[in-house]
């Protein structure tokens, strides 16, 4: 009888019982990463343990290490907020000078890696520790109380951007990390989804892999941040990609010439010449995306707020060297 093999390890490293909200994307996206993790491991060095993690202070370090529990099944330290990738570079080479065999994996949200760990983050690359760094985005400072960060997209509520007479929320474009990460020409940077878990695992397994430093930015739903339903956060995530919001993309050895996008799916006409997708016509309009969340309520009652974020995302897949066609919902 034919038995049919998991589509990933049944090892867990991030345990149940963990304080985090329901429905957070983000203990999703851990459970996965580490998942994934260990089974590079496995395959690069035949240890499936072969790993140690650093995590920066913030939402997923704070309900996963409770005193005086802990949701971690691996080697873990709390660090502070802005130092993940810096402890990690000294983890990497204290594991170098023993000889020892493995990765380390570092972890911090937005407001950790794009803005005060900025430096950290870059230092790390640049120095080219063997270092995989995961940026799980939940797009503002959620474990504090929902401030935003350069993470945070157009036009979103948060408790310092808050929409009225004179704002439309968030006022500024989504900072692309991963773009950042790939100018460092590392050997290998990611963005993902809780929305695509395949697509996901493949990448931090392909990160875990490489010689050398990698970086991952991960887009995890926040029902409280975001005002979304619980059970929705997989179907947002999903609509992201599919209505062009989220690029999924791969950039090998800093070669911004040669961006390998995923298909968004949803339906979506992808135009590929010589292999490389060079136009997209997206078939869902980013109101999909956007009324299931209430950080963006208010733009409903200001449109041309949403056509504004309908350029931001038109000029970021411009940067990818994609043309793509964005319709409004009575197209």
């Amino acid at each position: 009888m034919a038995v049919r093999k998991p589509p990933i390890t049944t090892r867990e490293y991030w345990a149940p019982g963990h304080a985090a909200c329901a429905g957070c994307g983000c203990a999703t996206a851990l459970r996965l990463a580490t998942k994934a993790f260990s089974e590079a491991m496995e395959e690069k060095y035949g240890d499936p343990n072969a790993f140690a993690i650093a995590q920066a202070t913030g939402c997923m370090e704070v309900v996963s290490a409770v005193f005086p529990y802990t949701a971690w099944k691996a080697p873990w330290i709390h660090v502070a907020f802005e130092n993940a990738a810096a402890a990690a570079s000294g983890v990497e080479a204290a594991w170098k000078k023993l000889g020892r065999k493995g990765k380390i994996l570092a972890i911090g949200g937005d407001g950790g890696t794009a803005d005060i760990g900025m430096q950290a983050l870059s230092g790390m690359l640049e120095r080219w520790h063997n270092v995989v760094y995961l940026m799980y985005d939940n797009e503002a400072y959620m474990n504090t109380g929902i401030q935003r960060s350069s993470s945070t997209p157009y036009g979103a509520w948060t408790t310092t951007s808050p929409p009225g007479k004179y704002s439309i929320g968030e006022d500024k474009p989504k900072k692309w990390v991963a773009l950042i990460a790939a100018a460092h020409q590392v050997p290998y940077v990611a963005t993902a989804s809780i929305g695509n878990p395949f697509d996901f695992v493949k990448k931090m397994k392909k990160a875990a892999k490489v010689d050398g430093p990698a970086f991952v930015q991960v887009q995890c739903t926040c029902p409280t941040g975001w005002k979304s339903p619980l059970e929705k956060g997989v179907e947002i995530a999903r609509l992201a990609i599919e209505t062009g919001v989220w690029p999924l993309f791969e950039i090998e050895n800093g070669d911004l010439w040669n961006i390998k996008i995923q298909s968004p799916g949803g339906g979506a006409k992808v135009k590929r010449e010589g292999g490389r997708v060079v136009a997209i016509e997206f078939k869902k309009p980013i109101e999909e995306y956007l009324k299931l969340q209430g950080r963006f309520k208010h733009l409903f009652k200001q449109p041309e707020a949403i056509d504004v974020m309908r350029e931001q995302i038109k000029a970021m897949w411009k940067v990818l060297g994609v043309d793509v066609t964005l319709p409004k919902p009575e197209e």
